[in-house]
């Protein structure tokens, strides 16, 4: 698959529920991933609020994946290149009874930080938006290959 800006990117959208993205680290990056999101979800036929939802939470997901899960150490130079520019984060989605997870993945090794909220603060609402949109959020524990930072949104019962 190529965007826009001619970047190749890797997408892997499939009608049994589960679709995935690798996540390069231009500025476009985030904006592609809600594109895939919400192209995946409508080709789910998953209802419109919880799309909305869901692009969201992978914005902040993979805005914040880019930001503080760079890859920690690195053990060769050409690892270091191979990873800057062909995959940053992976973007994952799995179509759930009634709902969707949300998963991105990264090399960064350290755990997600809910932090207080300050008004006048440029940054630091990602999380607090995730975890007011999400039924439910959290990572894995992030280890040499980094880790996965997750959000499932379900349909409210009808």
């Amino acid at each position: 698959m190529t965007g826009d800006t001619g970047r190749e990117a890797w997408s892997l959208p499939a009608p049994d529920g589960f679709a995935a993205c690798a996540l390069g680290g231009g500025a476009c990056t985030v904006a592609e991933a809600r594109r895939f999101t919400r192209n995946t979800l409508d080709a789910w036929r998953m209802c419109p609020g919880l799309a909305e939802s869901a692009v969201l939470i992978v914005s902040e997901l993979v805005s914040n994946a880019l930001r503080h899960g760079a890859t920690a150490s690195v053990e060769t130079v050409f690892d270091s290149l191979f990873e800057n520019r062909f995959c940053h984060a992976w973007l994952a989605l799995t179509r759930q009874e009634n709902g969707v997870l949300c998963a991105v993945s990264d090399g960064g090794v350290q755990s997600p930080v809910l932090r207080p909220q300050h008004a006048l603060a440029e940054s630091g609402r990602g999380l607090h938006l995730v975890d007011r949109l999400s039924d439910s959020w959290g990572w894995t524990p992030p280890d040499r290959s980094g880790k996965t930072v997750w959000a499932s949104v379900v349909t409210a019962a009808g």
